[in-house]
Order: C-alpha cells, then sequence, then structure tokens
C-alpha cells in the first residue's frame, strides 16, 4: 500500500467517525458472532473491534462481515506483523493493536488494513509519528493518566487524535468526550460478560444505545 500520512488519517477518520463508542468483544462462542453483532449495529453501533484473544476470533470476524450489513469489522489486540495477512483474509477492513513495535509498523505499511497503533507516552507518540501516523488508541487509557493525559497531550500534539480504551465504562466515557482529540471512545460495557454468557441481545442491545447516545449527550 501507498500509505501517507494524510491517507492513513483519513481512513481511520472515516471507520471511527461512524462510531460513536467502539465495542471491543472477546467472542469465546463462534455462534454468539453473527447475533451480537447484529444487536450492537442495530442498536447504533457498527464498528466493531474483534480482539484476537479467542480461538475462534478470526472465524467470528469473517462470519459476521458475511452474515451483517452494515457492520464495519475490525480486529484487535493485534500482536504479531502476519496478524495482518491473516486478519486481512476475513474481509475486516481495520486493525488496533494494544502498543507498537517496528514490526507491527512494517506490516502495516504492506497491508490494506487501516491501523490504529497504541500509545501509552509522549515517547510513544512521537515514535509512531514518526513513522507517519496521526491517529492512535490510547491504552490502557485510565491507567495511563485518562482524561489528563489526554489533554495535556493536546497541547504539544494538536493534530493528533485518539481512541482511548481500557478501563472505560458509560460514566468515564462523558469526561473522554468532552476533549477535543479524542475522536471516539472505546470499550466492554455494553457487553457485559453475564449478558453475553446467556445471550442476552436485547439488554445488550439496551446497553448498546445508551451508548451510542453518549456522544450527543
Amino acid at each position: 500500500m501507498n500509505w501517507t500520512p494524510e491517507t492513513r488519517a483519513a481512513r481511520v477518520d472515516d471507520i471511527l467517525a461512524q462510531a460513536p463508542v467502539l465495542p471491543v468483544l472477546a467472542i469465546e462462542r463462534l455462534e454468539d458472532a453473527v447475533p451480537l453483532a447484529r444487536a450492537l449495529v442495530d442498536a447504533g453501533l457498527p464498528v466493531l473491534e474483534i480482539t484476537l484473544r479467542t480461538p475462534c476470533a478470526l472465524d467470528a470476524m469473517r462470519a459476521v462481515v458475511i452474515e451483517v450489513p452494515g457492520a464495519v469489522v475490525g480486529a484487535g489486540t493485534m500482536l504479531r506483523s502476519e496478524d495482518f495477512r491473516a486478519v486481512e483474509a476475513t474481509g475486516a477492513v481495520f486493525g488496533i493493536s494494544p502498543g507498537a513495535t517496528p514490526a507491527l509498523y512494517d506490516a502495516a505499511e504492506l497491508s490494506a488494513l487501516a491501523f490504529l497503533p497504541a500509545v501509552a507516552t509522549a515517547t510513544e507518540l512521537m515514535l509512531g509519528m514518526e513513522r507517519g501516523y496521526r491517529r492512535f488508541k490510547f491504552f490502557p487509557a485510565e491507567g495511563a493518566g485518562g482524561v489528563t493525559a489526554l489533554k495535556a497531550f493536546g497541547g504539544p500534539f494538536a493534530d493528533i487524535r485518539f481512541c482511548p480504551t481500557g478501563g472505560i465504562d458509560a460514566a468515564k466515557a462523558t469526561g473522554y468526550f468532552a476533549l477535543g482529540n479524542v475522536a471516539t471512545v472505546g470499550g466492554s460495557w455494553m457487553v457485559p460478560a453475564d449478558a453475553l454468557a446467556s445471550r442476552d441481545w436485547d439488554r445488550i442491545g439496551r446497553l448498546a444505545r445508551e451508548a451510542a447516545a453518549l456522544r450527543g449527550g
């Protein structure tokens, strides 16, 4: 791919503009993937990060891409350069990592996936900028300083925007949305473990609708 800093930022912006909140999903049972995705998309959360933490993650991505119109599917927890090719093969369109290494940045150069690397410090952010990135995941958001840290980043890094993820719930999300350098917020609070275990799609849909309304609230 012939990525430039401008095309990278524009592609990520196109995706995150559709995501008032970015659900972060760890899918243990493949049969849950499609009904879960439908519940979230129907509730107004179409951009879905399916993490590579479970054995069925790639199959779950593939199923959602095929069976859930309107879903914008991406991978989370990308740790290795070979993850890019595996995720691309599912039809997913973006990838997110919990950190960033030279190998991941090199692989992203050759991939069609829109890549959102994670940073937690100014040094990591500056290294990412040297590689041509202007959009980052901020992780672990609450552990790395939360709203206060992102507000501080806004001064020296005025053209950088973030998707904070990690330790954020509905109550904390509003503080992040008040910041001009936050594109969207990632989290799992709209998919409680007990609701997913019991396949309570109605409850998940209700929580997802509440999450989708936070950006406007």
